[in-house]
């Protein structure tokens, strides 16, 4: 894999994260709400999500501003643009 390829896929894993966080935005913000300090909210959301530490991070960094329809179909469009990029399209 070559470091175009490696990055392309590292900026879609965090895109997946960020459109199921979207899509689960009640458990998302339960999970934060419910951990004791922001490593916790990291490792629950990440469990909750099924995504690495830099994916579970890249949700919290979301601003809550973020989360309308218009900004998850911008995330939804580059994340398929970036799969049309790779070998295998995911």
């Amino acid at each position: 894999m070559d470091e175009d390829e490696r990055q392309t896929r590292q900026e879609l894993m965090i895109l997946d994260a960020l459109i199921q966080a979207m899509d689960r935005r009640d458990e998302v913000f339960q999970m934060i709400e419910d951990s004791e300090d922001g490593d916790e909210a990291v490792r629950r959301v990440g469990q909750l999500l099924g995504v690495g530490e830099l994916g579970s991070r890249a949700v919290l960094d979301l601003q809550a501003r973020r989360f309308t329809r218009e900004q998850r179909r911008g995330i939804a469009s580059r994340a398929e643009e970036l799969r049309s990029k790779l070998p295998d399209g995911r």
